[in-house]
């Protein structure tokens, strides 16, 4: 891996992960019942849960 990959990587990839846990939440959403709604509030809930960590976390410190 060369170095401009790198640095996209570590500029990009925890957004890309991010979007990704959300399209996939909401694709599960409209997918079915059960456990389809169990696997889309999780992956829905994992980005709230970082950007609050991410929000409340730098006040503290």
């Amino acid at each position: 891996m060369n170095r401009s990959q790198n640095s996209f990587l570590k500029l990009w990839g925890i957004p890309l992960l991010l979007a990704a846990l959300t399209l996939l939440g909401l694709l599960s959403a409209l997918l079915g019942d059960g456990l389809w709604d169990a696997l889309s509030w999780t992956a829905l809930a994992i980005p709230v849960l970082v950007l609050c960590r991410y929000v409340f976390g730098r006040q503290r410190a």
